[in-house]
């Protein structure tokens, strides 16, 4: 038994081969997560999918839905995300002026609020949210695409907001986005991590589930949350 804790493994969507999305599900049903990434091609550079294609997903699994908006303006979209089918839904600091209002409304739409922060905003951003938030997401790449390095000057973030959730004395989720594979995950695990998010160090292997169990490594339990 370790003393390090239980890590939620979260495949992200953005990575699967969008042609066949239903076989690309049923082939992570080792993760009681699914990580959705809604991209506008304004506040990042991509654009990928909405609440219509959330909702059709709904309908074929039973994992919990993270989804993550990487859009400006956010506010409009989040009674249709929830209404889709999310069960967190995860705003950033940075596209969000009135950061206690969105959360609020996540949370009376009946999910749970989460904030993602980017690699050059300061934890301290976060500071006056602690109260409001279920999941801390910290993007190590810059948002936008699939498949990029992992940022090693954001694991003193991941450890300072970890020190933040342990002064808040709440169960909150800290996950981190971008280059999480074998070779990265303990490394943010060790800083604090709780949640790994991953789209190509598992939909990029032929076998899903020993990709996941990777990911999961011998220093972590997987948890469904």
């Amino acid at each position: 038994m370790t003393d390090r804790p239980s890590i939620i493994v979260a495949p992200s969507l953005l990575a699967a081969d969008f042609s066949r999305l239903g076989e690309e599900i049923a082939s992570i049903a080792r993760a009681p997560w699914l990580h959705l990434d809604v991209m506008d091609g304004h506040f990042v550079p991509n654009i990928s999918f909405g609440p219509p294609l959330i909702a059709a997903l709904r309908r074929h699994t039973d994992a919990k839905f993270d989804v993550h908006l990487m859009i400006d303006p956010v506010d409009p979209y989040l009674e249709a995300t929830a209404k889709a089918g999310a069960d967190h839904i995860t705003v950033h600091v940075e596209n969000a002026p009135h950061l206690h209002r969105s959360l609020q409304t996540i949370r009376a739409l009946g999910c749970r609020p989460g904030v993602a922060i980017c690699p050059a905003t300061p934890a301290v951003a976060l500071s006056e949210v602690m109260d409001l938030v279920d999941i801390i997401l910290v993007m190590t790449v810059n948002p936008g695409f699939g498949g990029q390095s992992f940022l090693d000057s954001q694991l003193s973030k991941i450890r300072t907001l970890a020190e933040m959730i342990r002064e808040s004395g709440r169960d909150i989720i800290l996950a981190v986005d971008g280059g999480i594979d074998p070779s990265t995950a303990p490394r943010v695990v060790e800083a604090g991590a709780t949640m790994l998010v991953a789209g190509s160090a598992i939909f990029g292997k032929e076998d899903r589930d020993a990709a996941i169990r990777a990911l999961e490594g011998p220093f972590v339990e997987q948890i469904t949350g």
